[in-house]
């Protein structure tokens, strides 16, 4: 079950030597007789043979039979590779005593010999099943007998736990992991429902459950491998933005992933589950039609928190307009703000500010160069006049730092500002029983904000606070599920003010001209002479603009323009695979850039990292407190303790070996994963090979997180297609009909 490899050799022998074993991930470097010739010519002058891999603790004396593949270290030689294991107890009585004396710390020689004179070939069996007759050993005190009996239940349990699921093709690593979550009850948990494995472990995921569900002989039809299916197809469609699926595109989705064609047993079990309260169903009014939309649990709950938590903040009064002088209204306040300040609004950006004061919640939209920083300025001036509290954050730490630079006030990451605790989880410190101390919270790049973050804002705000929207709704929706910023606006619960006049451009710049002409249906200028800014380079076949687009990153912009490709230039591509996809060019950009034999360096699922590797957070961890999309870079590897340190936002995080699967390449990064963020360069191959994936917000979103270049390399059709393109994916999401449904409320107040 490794995600690139499959035993394709064995090796049996017994351990000779234990050089390392790293407790935390198993990591195992041993020496081994082999039983006969090794089908390479691997061993030692002492006739041994290295072993390494992530191993069950073995023992000095134990008969090993491995399986897994040879491999040449270009430092140690030719080793073997080991992923799966079958350990062998000793059953003479010398084998027993040379184990145990290994085996168990305080147990020495001449004790583990007392144990074997008591009980022979049986040592082993009474340790297994009545490990109590050891405290009847004389000459065995009961601190060597209690940490023998310790030592020897967790060592047995594991490998007892490994050893079961290898048999389902599970390998060593997996095992381990598996045994971590579970502990002593992984054989039962698994037998009763190997499914459990995609809800609980992750990385695991529903293919790797399923196999082994398969290897234990689960029917393809069954009900459990069904209701599994179903959760597998509601989280797949999640991760395409969807908060809910209607039922008939659920049914259809999990037969389709399951290779069933019986829609009506499908639909039964859809049925059984609801009834169960594992998936919720509402009838939701999405565009004068009824939908029987069917939601995980935690998407059902977050939507209609959502639409509680604003129906509750709309009935509560205006805590700004409390705090205006008794004298003055809010219209006279803002225009006094206005004309006090050195910057010269327009109607619409008076306006905006006027309704924050005025309005329970708002949104301030537009495009590169339209304002809204400015209007922001004069929102936080008019706050901070009424000496009420405020409060500024975004949903990565990038783009919290540059709110933060742009209006002078701190800003934190929505995580910090709630205050996120460990343990796992949304588990935050500010919630409905503990609030935040907050009159006004701006929220700024939210058009990446997703459903589940948008509720845990939501209930750590007191329904007195006002509620500030700040982003570019034409930019592509949150990686997470929902749409949430578009949801907000259709909704016509909030203030909206649409910013569209450009006042942020220079004569020979091109990149804001560029990004406004895209969102507007007109073909950027891709004539290079007369911009400073926006280039396009042009080649037809995709493994040429793979190799241009590397030389333009490693040579051409940093000799013209001095920038560093390291620090100052974000590659982003629209899709994962081919010549100019994420993958392809995130090898053949470390290669160039970071690709020398004298850095230290780790493989992990087949990806090579390297110390001084860009790099980018994949998954929430709280215990870190690092989240999706944080980037940074390899500052260290320790090899010899299976740990690798990285630098995210100046703080220096550890990660264990295991926990590379967190971690991607970042020199190359798709443009989801590039919102809320910006960057001095950015660089895009436009090409014919991502013909499924051009379209208009994509390559728009793409340009405006470029701050001082833009470099295009591609085909002048695949622009064309793209900004052609302005069918925008439709995202299953019940928070517009919801929030729609506040405009009748009897608790809503329009302020404005």
């Amino acid at each position: 079950m490794d995600n690139t490899q499959t035993p394709n050799d064995t090796l049996r022998g017994v351990v000779e030597r234990i050089t390392y074993f790293n407790a935390e991930n198993g990591y195992s470097v041993l020496k081994i007789l082999p039983d006969g010739k090794p089908r390479f010519d691997a061993t030692a002058r002492d006739g041994t043979v290295a072993v390494v891999g992530s191993l069950p603790e073995l023992n000095v004396g134990e008969t090993v039979e491995f399986g897994g593949q040879w491999k040449e270290d270009p430092k140690w030689g030719l080793q073997f590779r080991a992923m799966q294991v079958k350990p062998t107890l000793p059953t003479s009585e010398r084998g027993i005593t040379r184990y145990l004396e290994d085996a168990v710390k305080h147990i020495g020689s001449k004790t583990a010999e007392k144990i074997v004179d008591a009980f022979g070939a049986e040592t082993l069996d009474v340790l297994n099943n009545d490990p109590a007759r050891i405290y009847e050993v004389d000459g065995v005190s009961d601190k060597q007998a209690q940490s023998l009996i310790s030592t020897w239940r967790k060592n047995h349990d594991e490998r007892r736990v490994i050893i079961f699921l290898q048999e389902y093709g599970v390998t060593i690593r997996f095992a381990r992991r598996i045994y971590e979550e579970y502990g002593q009850e992984t054989i039962q948990l698994v037998n009763e429902n190997p499914y459990r494995l995609a809800d609980d472990l992750f990385g695991v995921g529903f293919i790797k459950a399923d196999a082994v569900a398969q290897e234990m002989g689960m029917k393809l039809d069954s009900t459990e491998r069904i209701s599994a299916g179903l959760s597998y197809a509601l989280r797949k469609l999640a991760s395409n933005g969807h908060t809910y699926a209607p039922r008939p595109v659920l049914v259809e989705t999990t037969a389709e992933l399951l290779g069933l064609q019986d829609l009506e047993h499908i639909d039964m079990v859809v049925t059984q589950r609801v009834r169960q309260d594992l998936i919720y169903q509402e009838n939701l009014l999405v565009d004068d039609e009824t939908v029987e939309a069917i939601y995980l649990p935690v998407y059902y709950h977050s939507e209609r928190g959502c639409e509680r938590l604003l129906r509750q903040m709309m009935g509560t009064p205006s805590v700004l307009e409390r705090a205006l002088p008794r004298d003055q209204t809010v219209q006279g306040y803002v225009e006094k703000v206005v004309a006090d300040g050195d910057i010269q609004l327009t109607k619409q950006q008076t306006e905006a500010v006027r309704a924050v004061l005025t309005n329970k919640l708002t949104v301030l939209t537009g495009g590169p160069g339209t304002g809204k920083t400015t209007t922001l300025d004069m929102v936080l001036q008019a706050a901070q006049g009424l000496n009420v509290t405020t409060a500024l954050a975004a949903p990565t730490g990038r783009a919290a730092k540059r709110l933060g630079e742009a209006t002078g006030m701190p800003a934190s990451t929505i995580h910090r500002l709630l205050s996120i605790q460990p343990g796992g989880g949304f588990n935050f410190e500010y919630g409905e029983d503990n609030p935040l101390d907050v009159d006004l919270l701006v929220l700024d790049e939210t058009s990446m904000l997703d459903l589940f973050l948008f509720y845990n804002v939501l209930q750590a705000l007191p329904p007195k606070a006002h509620l500030m929207l700040v982003g570019d709704v034409d930019q592509l929706p949150s990686v997470g599920a929902g749409n949430v910023l578009r949801d907000v606006i259709h909704s016509g619960i909030a203030h909206v003010t649409r910013l569209s006049a450009i006042f942020r451009q220079d004569e020979r710049s091109h990149i804001v001209a560029n990004a406004h002409k895209i969102n507007t249906g007109r073909e950027p200028y891709l004539g290079n002479s007369e911009s400073d800014d926006f280039y396009f380079f042009r080649t037809q076949d995709a493994q040429a603009a793979a190799d241009m687009l590397v030389d333009v990153v490693t040579n051409r912009v940093p000799q013209k323009f001095g920038y560093n490709p390291m620090e100052d230039i974000q590659v982003l591509a629209p899709m994962y695979r081919g010549p100019v996809g994420v993958n392809a060019l995130n090898r053949a950009l470390q290669a160039r850039l970071n690709g020398s034999p004298h850095l230290a360096e780790v493989t992990f699922n087949g990806q090579v990292f390297r110390r001084g590797d860009k790099i980018m957070q994949t998954r929430n961890n709280y215990d870190k407190n690092v989240f999706n999309g944080d980037s940074g870079r390899i500052h260290s590897i320790n090899a010899a303790g299976s740990e690798v340190d990285v630098i995210i936002d100046d703080r220096l995080h550890t990660y264990t070996f295991a926990e590379l699967e967190e971690l991607v390449l970042a020199y190359c990064i798709s443009t989801h994963r590039s919102q809320g963020s910006e960057y001095p360069v950015v660089v895009m191959p436009v090409h014919m090979q991502h013909y499924v994936m051009l379209q208009r917000n994509l390559l728009y979103t793409a340009i405006t997180r470029a701050r001082k270049l833009v470099v295009l390399v591609g085909e002048e059709r695949a622009v064309r297609k793209a900004v052609k393109n302005d069918e925008v994916s439709e995202r299953f999401s019940g928070l517009c009909p919801r929030l729609q449904r506040l405009n009748d409320a009897p608790l809503f107040n329009d302020l404005s």
